[in-house]
């Protein structure tokens, strides 16, 4: 049986502290994991996903990166693990591996497969479903920017997917205004509900006014507590508040992290981290490159504009912006 997983809210996809040899850093982690359990109110913690290099990690590392979250967040908030297997038998065992190392869903990355026009759904179903009867955790669907290695769903791919009976969500990153209003219209009319989370770091605030309820991104684990209060106001009906918080950090902030190419984002989000305090090391795991020095000046400038909350003890409202 499927435990309904709350992820209305902010799930931050977590980055991964590295040594200098690329091995994981396991007391920076710990470090780290514990920096992101000081915001009161994040719904959930996402590892082993795009953006802490989840596809360049063996499938021991994976496995020890989540028995660490599992430990250090002690069952306060819901642990999600990203599967990406090459083919079917592999993640299904990367589900197995994540339920046993204590994750409490599964987030299910579009593969090389699925690459290419037409694709049939029988593709994706079958993947999907094997995965699902294989490890009974609730189940993210992850529809992603092809840009970033993913794929785009059709109508009928995403109905057959919904009725796999361990999803619970999809994470909707295409990157694209119209694909996202009609990925929702499409959820809207399927027979079974599940929660709508944005992946769309380029237009987080607009995401949640175009109805979704929860986030999942990576941008999630910067401007934390503003990206909450954010929420929060959203949620009240108070548009012109959550505006506020958006355009005085939010958005100025992702637009630099997020600016092309879209795929440094990783080691962009590192470096901010490392600016303030909360990791010490930015060492990206090959071929992952570092940021050169025009990029690292470009987060700095972007970090100096704004004025972030460093726990969530404070008040996003008043350490960013006034209303």
């Amino acid at each position: 049986m499927v435990t309904n997983l709350d992820l209305n809210g902010l799930i931050p996809a977590t980055v991964l502290p590295l040594t200098d040899d690329h091995q994981i850093d396991e007391p920076a982690l710990r470090a780290y994991i514990r920096w992101l359990l000081g915001f009161d109110g994040l719904k959930a913690l996402a590892a082993n996903v795009d953006t802490g290099e989840g596809p360049h990690l063996s499938r021991d590392e994976k496995r020890r990166v989540l028995e660490i979250y599992a430990d250090e967040v002690g069952g306060r908030i819901p642990v999600l693990a990203g599967i990406g297997g090459p083919y079917t038998a592999a993640a299904c065992d990367l589900a197995r591996d994540a339920e046993r190392a204590g994750a409490s869903g599964i987030v299910v990355f579009p593969i090389a497969a699925f690459s290419g026009e037409p694709l049939p759904s029988d593709v994706p179903y079958e993947y999907h479903r094997a995965i699902a009867d294989a490890c009974p955790l609730p189940m993210v669907l992850f529809q992603l920017q092809p840009s970033l290695a993913g794929v785009l769903f059709s109508r009928e791919t995403l109905l057959r997917l919904i009725e796999i009976p361990t999803v619970v969500a999809i994470k909707e990153a295409s990157f694209d205004a119209v694909k996202f209003v009609e990925t929702r219209r499409i959820l809207d009319e399927a027979p079974r509900r599940i929660t709508f989370l944005t992946g769309n770091d380029n237009f987080i605030l607009e995401s949640f006014v175009l109805g979704c309820t929860g986030a999942l991104i990576g941008f999630g684990t910067i401007a934390i507590a503003e990206q909450i209060e954010m929420f929060r106001r959203v949620a009240a009906n108070d548009i012109a508040g959550a505006q506020a918080i958006n355009d005085a950090a939010v958005q100025p902030l992702a637009d630099a992290l997020f600016a092309p190419p879209v795929r440094n984002y990783r080691a962009r989000m590192k470096e901010a981290l490392r600016q303030l305090g909360v990791i010490e090391n930015v060492t990206m795991r090959p071929p992952l490159l570092p940021l050169d020095a025009e990029e690292v000046a470009a987060v700095t400038r972007a970090m100096a504009s704004v004025n972030l909350a460093q726990s969530g003890a404070r008040s996003p409202s008043s350490a960013s912006v006034s209303t």
